[in-house]
């Protein structure tokens, strides 16, 4: 079941670079991903910060710290230490040999003040997402490099399965735990560690009660559109203040964004993007979901569902051949894509998701106008939905149940 998607990402990167970090939210899987890329690797030295002693000496005298021991080397939760990474750049300029250093942390430190320039163009960035979908089921997936050769999956759905595994997320320590309260008793627990120890090492929060209700209204409208206004009412808090606890729910990894798709580049940046919670176990334990309540309103399920598609996209992205990005498509018409990739080459695939067993014309206006905007660059557009088949609604038009973004690649 272990990172086996990920991992050669990290060797290969590791073959040509310095350095390399491989961030995450905490307990994704980091620290043993590390030890196992560099086993058998002479020499190699791990260390990490959650030791007090390793921290104490790293922080008062960082470049003796570095300069006192060999590569390759393992430096777990780096974030605790940024002074350090001034220190690692001097190493690195002194001797740029590949793989020297190995860094982990669970925070994004390259979005920290004064850190974002510390190895640019020394280090090599690696974002470890909650287990996918096809790492759970022990194989690589290859949906979004064939759907963007204009292939279709082949897949069959159960629908019910899909709803488990979006209640269950993608937590290593939470997937094997078949009760769902065993589960929200970790995610509770979770949650509370992030405030109370996670965020004050990266920033001094005034309010960390006001943090997690963030956290839960999040859960509650995960999928929706970053309104900052709307937010900042909704929980008291200042527009200043409501950015910053933002910024830091993303710096830890427990929300991302999907920023906005338009033909005209330019215009995407002044378009609102949409805000998802990483993990949709996580969101539906904060919002108090479960699989009772998602039987009996459809509506909850939906963006739930969008979410938990997004976010096996997203990690999918992260080792696909094409290089591919994540975005979704709104027109001031009221036309909508919930998820749109788009590669190196330019090449883009509508996705909508309906938490539905059958689709409908109306399912396509969205990706029909999507289809319109990209022109020739327009590769095909698919409705995942929770029914059983997959069918053919139209020139480049398909619908295809959820089951098959795991579709095994090749």
């Amino acid at each position: 079941m272990f990172r086996r998607n990920v991992q050669p990402a990290v060797e290969e990167a590791l073959a040509d670079t310095p350095a390399v970090m491989v961030v995450g939210a905490r307990q994704t899987g980091k620290s043993t991903l590390a030890r196992l890329v560099m086993e058998g690797r002479r020499g190699a030295e791990y260390v990490t910060f959650d030791d007090g002693g390793a921290l104490d000496v790293a922080q008062s005298d960082p470049s003796g710290f570095i300069s006192a021991r060999s590569s390759p080397l393992i430096l777990d939760e780096v974030q605790k230490v940024p002074a350090l990474l001034p220190a690692i750049k001097a190493a690195i300029d002194r001797d740029r040999r590949p793989g020297r250093f190995l860094l982990t942390g669970s925070a994004d430190v390259l979005a920290l003040p004064r850190v974002s320039e510390s190895l640019a163009g020394r280090m090599e960035l690696v974002t470890l997402w909650p287990l996918s979908q096809g790492e759970l089921r022990g194989h690589r997936e290859g949906f979004v490099d064939a759907v963007l050769r204009g292939e279709r999956p082949a897949a069959r759905g159960d629908g019910e399965g899909v709803v488990d595994r979006l209640l269950r997320g993608g937590y290593p320590e939470v997937v094997s735990r078949p009760r769902p309260e065993r589960r929200r008793a970790y995610f509770d627990a979770y949650v509370t560690t992030m405030v109370k120890r996670d965020v004050r090492e990266l920033a001094d929060v005034a309010q960390p009660e006001a943090l997690k209700r963030l956290l839960r209204l999040l859960a509650v409208r995960t999928g929706s559109l970053v309104n900052h206004s709307e937010l900042g009412r909704t929980l008291g808090l200042p527009a200043s203040t409501l950015k910053r606890y933002l910024a830091l729910l993303e710096t830890l990894f427990l929300v991302h964004e999907v920023p906005a798709w338009a033909s005209n580049r330019g215009k995407r940046l002044a378009r609102a993007p949409k805000l998802h919670v990483a993990d949709t176990g996580l969101a539906a334990s904060v919002a108090g979901l479960d699989a009772s309540l998602l039987a009996r309103d459809r509506s909850l399920l939906g963006p739930l569902l969008e979410s938990f598609v997004a976010g096996e996209l997203r990690k999918q992205c992260g080792w696909s051949e094409a290089a591919a990005n994540l975005f979704h498509f709104r027109t001031h018409g009221g036309q909508e894509v919930d998820l749109v990739l788009e590669d190196a080459r330019g090449r883009v695939v509508g996705v909508e998701v309906k938490a539905a067993s059958t689709v409908t014309s109306a399912d396509l206006s969205g990706l029909r106008g999507l289809a319109e905007a990209a022109g020739k660059s327009f590769v095909q557009g698919i409705v995942l939905h929770l029914g059983h088949e997959a069918a053919q609604l139209g020139p480049g038009l398909t619908a295809l149940p959820v089951e098959a973004l795991w579709a095994k690649e090749g």
